[in-house]
């Protein structure tokens, strides 16, 4: 009997409907389903394929469903019955709950909610079609130790709806990190959009893919060996517990190399600095290092042991001390950081220090440093990422859970589009079709996310506004609803770590357009604009219970005008009732009105009182 992975241990079945199964035998045979008391009959056709269809069940469990066929059993065990989510995106729907734990700790050390469950579908593409079954994965329970790798956006979101209607959620992640939305699309849709008929060709040449993938290892495994071979600091050991820094130049952490002596490097750099540790800390039990986050990857060392290494440039360090290694005294750290193609780097506003053991005191590891250079290498020539590929993850990821029935999607994706935003809202309503085609139920609630804010607020950079607004034509479609992510983001992080907030608003989207409460699920969103001599009037939905500014200083932030000559600048703007009324003491009849526009609109704060932000946009749309 072979089965879907996904029709295994822990699986949790869409509750008040009929639910498909499915499999395939050795040639024709009797194949017989008991579950709930009821027994379930059909026969195998000639290629040993069969599908049964159960009655709707009232959610519950956990239960156990015996499959009989060719005189064999197969039982799964722990099954639930509840709602059923997929969790689409890339990487800020993949991060795991362990990412956000300098944030969220506490919110997640003593979850226990084993009516909670995740699928985390095997990241594999495929460029000669739709694939047909999923192999590999298991179910998982939110329950200490497991839950840390659950999606966090994901996780939070079912924790939300788990507590509000105590119903099992079962979660489906297909999230991969980097991904554009083409990836996510079939073949056919991408072909009607026109555009990508070359690299979908060239993808399904299996030569081709497997040629770039050896040429990529090798490049890589070349660069590497020759920057181990030549890395001065490996030979003589700079990362020993003990070594005469005293011809080493000076550095303060955290800081990036531009402007310095570093900028130009490639390679790697070696930097040291020691801490004492008072006789009077406790060193029983493992002590944690945060060192921020770097750029690009680095091997980190304390008092001569390795404690642990990042390959590339996203992740927090946070390193785990093993018992016995710290003592009281002098003690040293040395970070190997290897430069592959970024200016490096330790980013600022991070947390850098470390915290021993029991008594859990704190030791901050900002301030002078010593540098070394090791090596100097050629830039390392990126690698082709063919997870990136128009309709890959469709054909692996999507594809093979068209016979699964689901509740609805949770989205978060757009980062990799922000270098070409125009035109993002159509291949997001190309997606949302094409899923719910796979799918063939109807069109299943989808809620999504717009982008959370990044970057220095610089009114400058407003590629990423550009996608969001993009993303707010997404509403359009019917059955959809999307959750503001602007003010909950963090400046120096692509991945911030609020997915509590953030799974809070997926939540009240979803129990707005797939539970039907009556409720305000939204910030305030741009409905129209009245021109009025020498102001423009903004109306809006989603007020709730009135408009606010954030925290209540009563000065409305965050809008830009513009008049004939077409340039946008910073405007006054006064609530008034469920308007806000904004003008510019020099431009007479102004045209057009943004807000929020900029890569980080942190200083945006219209909000309505029920605590959620306003949608960001403009009125040229």
């Amino acid at each position: 009997m072979n089965l879907s992975s996904i029709l295994s241990d822990g699986m949790v079945l869409q509750r008040n409907a009929k639910v498909n199964l499915w499999g395939k035998t050795d040639g024709p045979q009797e194949v017989r389903i008991s579950f709930l008391g009821k027994v379930y009959e059909t026969k195998s056709g000639p290629n040993g394929k069969w599908r049964i269809t159960l009655e709707k069940s009232e959610s519950g469990g956990p239960f156990e469903m015996i499959i009989s066929a060719g005189g064999q059993d197969t039982v799964i065990r722990d099954i639930l019955i509840g709602d059923v989510w997929v969790l689409g995106g890339q990487s800020n729907m993949e991060l795991p709950v362990r990412r956000t734990l300098d944030l969220l700790e506490d919110e997640v050390k003593t979850v226990n909610l084993p009516m909670t469950r995740q699928f985390s579908v095997p990241q594999r593409y495929n460029f000669h079609g739709p694939q047909q079954e999923l192999t590999g994965g298991r179910w998982t329970h939110a329950v200490p130790g497991d839950v840390l790798n659950f999606s966090a956006a994901g996780f939070f979101f079912a924790k939300e709806l788990y507590e509000k209607y105590r119903v099992p959620i079962g979660l489906i992640l297909t999230a991969v990190g980097g991904t554009p939305i083409e990836s996510w699309i079939s073949e056919s849709t991408l072909r009607q959009i026109g555009g990508y008929e070359a690299v979908l060709e060239q993808c399904k040449d299996d030569a081709y893919v497997s040629d770039t993938k050896r040429r990529d290892e090798e490049r890589n495994h070349t660069w590497y060996t020759h920057l181990n071979d030549t890395d001065l600091g490996l030979k003589e050991g700079w990362y020993a517990e003990s070594w005469n820094t005293a011809d080493w130049a000076d550095f303060e952490l955290p800081g990036s190399w531009e402007a310095s002596e570093l900028e130009p490097v490639r390679g790697a750099v070696w930097f040291r600095k020691e801490f004492d540790l008072p006789a009077s800390v406790l060193l029983n039990g493992e002590a944690r290092l945060k060192l921020g986050t770097v750029v690009d990857a680095d091997d980190t060392y304390i008092n001569g042991t390795l404690i642990g290494s990042t390959g590339y440039m996203y992740p927090p360090r946070r390193y785990t001390i093993p018992e016995g290694l710290l003592k009281p005294g002098t003690n040293t750290i040395a970070v190997r950081v290897i430069s592959t193609h970024n200016t490096g780097g330790f980013i600022k506003d991070m947390p850098y220090k470390l915290i021993t053991g029991t008594d859990g005191q704190e030791i901050d590891l900002q301030g002078g440093w010593k540098y070394r250079v090791g090596a100097v290498t050629e830039t390392l020539e990126s690698q082709t990422f063919f997870q990136y590929m128009p309709s890959g993850n469709y054909n692996g990821m999507i594809s093979p859970l068209r016979n699964y029935l689901i509740k609805g999607v949770a989205w978060y994706q757009g980062e990799s589009n922000t270098g070409h935003p125009a035109g993002y809202g159509d291949l997001f309503e190309a997606m949302v079709t094409d899923w719910r085609a796979n799918w063939n139920i109807g069109d299943f609630p989808f809620v999504f996310t717009q982008l959370a804010n990044l970057g220095p607020e610089d009114d400058r950079q407003y590629d990423w506004a550009e996608l969001r607004e993009e993303q707010r034509k997404g509403l359009k479609i019917p059955g959809t609803a999307m959750a503001v992510a602007m003010d909950i983001g963090e400046y120096n992080d692509l991945h911030p770590q609020d997915k509590k907030t953030l799974g809070q608003r997926l939540s009240l989207c979803a129990r707005k357009i797939a539970y039907d409460e009556e409720l305000v699920y939204s910030g305030p969103m741009f409905t129209h604009m009245e021109h009025a001599g020498d102001a423009i009037h903004l109306h809006f939905d989603q007020t709730g219970n009135g408009l606010i500014t954030r925290n209540g200083d009563g000065e409305v932030r965050g809008f830009r005008v513009y008049g004939s000559d077409g340039v946008f600048v910073p405007a006054e703007a006064v609530i008034d009732g469920d308007i806000v009324i904004v003008t510019h003491n020099s431009i007479k009849q102004p045209v057009h009105v943004r807000y929020a526009w900029s890569n980080n609109p942190a200083s945006a704060n219209l909000y309505n009182a029920e605590g959620l932000p306003a949608v960001p946009f403009t009125t040229e749309s």
